[in-house]
């Protein structure tokens, strides 16, 4: 199960000249930041690089700058990139998370109802994650468990930041406190239902911390 694609459909098929660089289709009309089409021609955001390969606290600080320049839409590709490259064991917290900024996209652009709805599907996806580790396992250890993939290797115990290494314990894989996201997610949808209008950037979830920025 993925989470729902942004922007494919809500705008016609995409032209048949529409080619990225590797000769994918991709519709090539600019976009603003929360990703909405816009006129050929018009002044967009620059579109977020499909398939890059991140470690895991690269993916959780790149989602996190565009979370706090009010830019989920291009975060939820970063999470997409995540759950598509690295360890099938790591899918369902990419996707999840991916599903959750989808959310906060609804929200921003005005679609209170899906909106809602994602940010709660992806909070209890989020939430059947947040349970112990196996305590035999190497809180540290990066050469096994679901961190492992891309990264792993010689260079990957040098990793620092958000996020460098294995998860740490219970609800904080690397480095994020799963149960603040959550929380998060479920007081936003709330707050969406009762009729609040979201600005992305004022909302973003700190995913270190799980809340929102003071």
């Amino acid at each position: 199960m993925h989470a729902p694609v942004i922007g494919a459909g809500e705008d016609g098929e995409v032209n048949a000249r529409d080619r990225d660089g590797e000769g994918r289709a991709r519709n090539a009309r600019p976009r603003d930041g929360l990703g909405r089409p816009l006129p050929y021609g018009a002044e967009g955001v620059e579109r977020q690089p499909e398939g890059v390969v991140r470690s895991p606290g690269e993916t959780v600080a790149e989602a996190q700058r565009l979370l706090d320049a009010g830019m989920p839409f291009h975060a939820h590709e970063v999470f997409e990139d995540a759950w598509k490259s690295g360890p099938g064991e790591a899918a369902p917290l990419w996707r999840a998370l991916a599903q959750l900024a989808v959310g906060l996209t609804h929200c921003a652009r005005g679609n209170a109802v899906g909106g809602a709805r994602l940010l709660r599907r992806g909070a209890a996806a989020l939430a059947g994650l947040d349970q112990p580790h196996d305590a035999a396992a190497p809180a540290a250890d990066t050469e096994s468990g679901p961190e492992s993939g891309p990264e792993s290797g010689s260079d990957a115990g040098h990793e620092t930041g958000p996020g460098a290494g294995s998860p740490a314990g219970p609800g904080v894989p690397y480095g994020m406190d799963l149960g603040g996201i959550v929380r998060w997610a479920r007081e936003l949808a709330g707050r969406v239902e009762g009729g609040a209008v979201v600005d992305a950037a004022a909302e973003a979830p700190m995913l270190a911390g799980g809340s929102v920025r003071a």
